[in-house]
């Protein structure tokens, strides 16, 4: 037996309701993760940058007292995005922690 554990999860859920659960290493960007499994609607655009917006996602209510806290970079960028509300963050500046196993987060409509 090798101990090893699974490798956490993060569900990915567009406007349409079709999900998309993903294996998320621990450490990498949860904007990364979702193009490196071809997530409709994240793009990330500027590679990770905190500069496009094009990574936007809503955090499920059970897990946003879970995430830090919004960094005034992202709060800024995410001003001149489209649709954003109090669950909004930007998937490029959350790095996956194991302990965020399961952790869903919906793609925007108007990313879709």
């Amino acid at each position: 037996m090798s101990g090893d554990r699974d490798m956490p999860k993060v569900i990915f859920i567009e406007s349409t309701d079709v999900q998309y659960s993903v294996e998320a290493p621990v450490g990498r960007s949860l904007m990364q993760v979702a193009v490196d499994n071809m997530v409709p609607g994240i793009d990330g655009e500027c590679g990770g940058a905190c500069s496009c917006a094009t990574c936007h996602v809503y955090v499920e209510p059970d897990w946003q007292a879970r995430l830090p806290a919004r960094s005034s970079d992202e709060t800024f960028m995410l001003e001149g995005a489209v649709e954003v509300d109090g669950r909004s963050r930007l998937s490029c500046q959350l790095k996956m922690h194991e302990e965020w196993d399961g952790l869903v987060l919906r793609i925007p409509a108007v990313q879709g």
